[in-house]
């Protein structure tokens, strides 16, 4: 007995160590990231020719839209794009493009290095039209890296900024096209969910006018068809991006009765939290204000529940208006206290925002540890800005360390890793 329980457990550690590949075929003890990909350069190949996501046009340090700067040492120049009028030490600096399939390469074997379990996809509705004209390089590119590294992915659309009246029909004809052009379902590393492929849809019911629907029973339609009323190749399980307070319909959320009726609906619910706290105590509160009874509710409703965490936020770039580090990362310690909290209150699955989204400062990817590593030019926020001396994949390490927890392989500890 003492010799097949040593077997099992050997067995488990396998299953679920960095370096293995990842299950697809269910969400549960899942950890998450959401992948923008929407990183362009002059000169890339794709048909924009800009610096899109990096800059306002040229790039210069009045018109950068990113505060964190990618950590691009293991690539080969090569494979990057000069910066022109940017150096770090008197030499060039570089960016890279998602167009390149080797950036998106070396992305997903990190995913790998660092044991974590795979990507959201960022599909914004209103890129749609582009993205298929182009031939969806970078979707191609993200299937590729899923599969030579076996780590599992699924789309997420973004709703934001559509128009209310063709949206719907916008997403629902595109993911026709996903599933019958592109195979995104057939792929051996799409994520499902009880048989079904997952397909998560972001930006309903909040209160922001940019996201449609208005109306509740518009966002009923669209949570229906992907569910129940499509034909059964294109039907999902459901996940919805939705407003931090969807339960009390107040803050963020649309105020309507009827969207209590649209997320009781979905079968996995995925409120947004992002910038809703700036502190550890706020992320204390929050556990026992919305954490706890939103896992209370979607169990009464016999739903699963993905809460969302983030490293920290800084847009002073994009924004320059906001102040820089709005929301410090504390060494990790921001990140890891929102990720234990949730595992503690009864969460089985969780989303980490965001792989690489430098733009808002909750980038997990390798960025600039300290400020001589990032361009002399312009404004650049780097890991030293709290005090802390870190390496650059720290939090690539915190994250395949709460990957560790939420599969079981370590206890959910209050006490950031030292050496993780």
């Amino acid at each position: 007995m003492k010799l097949l329980k040593s077997f099992l457990l050997l067995a488990l550690a396998a299953v679920n160590a960095p370096g293995q590949r990842v299950d697809p075929s269910t969400l549960d003890g899942k950890v998450l990231l959401g992948y923008q990909g929407w990183f362009n350069c002059a000169g890339d190949g794709s048909p924009r020719n800009d610096w899109r996501s990096w800059a306002r046009g040229a790039p210069a340090p009045e018109t950068l839209t990113i505060d964190m700067y990618p950590d691009l040492k293991e690539f080969d120049p090569a494979q990057l794009c000069a910066v022109p009028g940017f150096t770090i030490g008197g030499r060039p600096a570089y960016l890279f493009s998602a167009w390149n399939p080797k950036v998106v390469s070396r992305h997903f074997q990190w995913m790998k290095q660092y044991g974590l379990d795979g990507v959201l996809v960022q599909r914004f509705v209103t890129n749609i039209a582009f993205k298929r004209s182009s031939g969806d390089v970078v979707l191609k590119n993200v299937m590729a890296a899923a599969k030579e590294h076996g780590r599992a992915f699924a789309i997420e659309y973004d709703v934001t900024g559509f128009d209310p009246q063709k949206f719907f029909e916008v997403m629902r004809e595109d993911w026709k096209y996903l599933v019958d052009e592109l195979k995104v379902t057939s792929h051996p590393n799409y994520l499902r969910h009880r048989g079904k492929p997952l397909l998560s849809v972001w930006g309903m019911g909040l209160e922001d006018l940019r996201h449609p629907p208005r109306e509740p029973g518009a966002a009923k339609s669209v949570v229906q068809w992907f569910r129940t009323e499509a034909p059964t190749q294109y039907r999902v399980t459901y996940m919805g991006g939705v407003p931090s307070r969807w339960r009390t319909l107040s803050a963020d959320a649309q105020k309507d009765a009827g969207w209590a009726e649209v997320y009781a609906m979905m079968d996995i619910v995925q409120p947004w939290t992002v910038g809703r706290y700036r502190d550890q105590a706020g992320v204390d509160k929050w556990k026992d204000d919305y954490i706890a009874p939103d896992l209370a509710k979607t169990r009464e409703n016999k739903q699963l529940y993905m809460p969302v965490v983030f490293p920290g936020f800084s847009w002073a770039n994009l924004k320059k208006e906001a102040k820089p580090n709005q929301i410090p990362r504390s060494g990790g310690r921001f990140l890891w206290r929102q990720a234990i909290n949730a595992k503690q209150a009864g969460a089985s699955m969780l989303k980490i925002a965001m792989f690489d989204e430098v733009n808002e400062g909750t980038a997990v990817f390798k960025v600039a540890a300290r400020r001589r590593d990032a361009p002399e030019q312009g404004f650049w926020l780097t890991l030293d800005a709290d005090g802390e001396s870190l390496p650059s994949d720290w939090y690539l390490r915190l994250s395949g360390e709460i990957t560790r927890i939420f599969h079981g392989r370590r206890p959910a500890s209050p006490s950031l890793p030292t050496a993780p």
